[in-house]
């Protein structure tokens, strides 16, 4: 009988910097509908993972890095055996800031490609698994003064990556482009499109000549979310988006974010921000 394990332990918060190291032996799929207001690199040290990201999917294997943009919908799913490690890195633009100053937009690039998953030349990835280890064991072991590696490892992490993109062509890794995967981007696409319009799983089966059952299936399969959830997801990251850079009042928010009833936009989006739409506007200080 195989014996399923986990082994995890972090530094610091989610308000500035966030470092976490993840071993797992047992079938893992990300339960919560994913996106936030910082940054993340995501660096898989062991094993296979399936990552969609915004509207496509990848296939992530040892050594290759993720950077996931603020507010971009994003999921891990299965790799080919469930054994995998991984280390997530979170930064807000506060914290990037007070560490690097102008150097800002260079420590950001990699964030700014076509694509989010980079796969570097053996040398260069090699030096950023040093860095990555390092950084994983001065959080482990804490000896005197390891508060001070996080901020530098990080920093050199977003560094070597910028260089490395800035010599070397064609780093980014393409989506997965079987025709299955491609209908469903295509699906994915209209609905980032059209979210603020009333949706209905058996209209978009119908405009893009699949049944409601092979697309429910099949969108779950894909991307990790179900068809509603995803809808859902979507709205709720705009709404976002308009508490924190309008004034406009909250149930118009609602309406034009594509919710047609106003109890219902404060129960999804309390569910999915862990707070109500007017708590979230005065967090963000508007």
């Amino acid at each position: 009988m195989i014996r399923l394990s986990i082994e995890a332990f972090s530094f610091g918060n989610m308000n500035n910097l966030y470092a976490e190291y993840v071993k797992r032996s047992e079938t893992y799929i990300m339960t919560v509908d994913h996106f936030h207001p910082y940054y993340e690199v995501y660096y898989l040290l062991s094993g296979s993972r399936v990552y969609f990201v915004k509207d496509r999917t990848y296939r992530v294997e040892q050594g290759d890095l993720v950077f996931i943009d603020k507010s971009v919908v994003h999921k891990t799913l299965q790799g080919r055996a469930p054994e995998h490690e991984r280390v997530v890195i979170h930064f807000t633009d506060a914290y990037l800031h007070g560490l690097a100053g102008d150097n800002v937009p260079l420590l950001l690039e990699p964030f700014r490609q076509a694509g989010p998953v980079i796969r570097l030349p053996r040398s260069d990835q090699r030096s950023v698994d040093a860095i990555i280890r390092r950084l994983l064991g001065e959080i482990r072991l804490k000896p005197p003064g390891y508060e001070l590696v996080p901020p530098a490892a990080v920093t050199e992490l977003l560094l070597a990556t910028a260089r490395s993109l800035r010599e070397n062509a064609h780093l980014g890794l393409d989506a997965d482009v079987s025709p299955k995967h491609a209908k469903i981007f295509e699906i994915v696409r209209h609905l980032n499109e059209h979210y603020d319009e009333q949706i209905r799983l058996g209209d978009i089966a119908s405009r893009f000549f699949v049944s409601p059952y092979h697309l429910s299936r099949t969108f779950r399969e894909v991307t990790g979310f179900a068809f509603s959830d995803y809808i859902q997801l979507t709205r709720v990251k705009e709404a976002q988006r308009l508490l924190t850079e309008t004034d406009r009042p909250i149930a118009e928010i609602a309406a034009v974010c594509g919710f047609d009833n106003f109890s219902h936009f404060g129960k999804t989006f309390k569910k999915i921000t862990r707070q109500s739409p007017r708590d979230y506007r005065k967090g963000a200080g508007f």
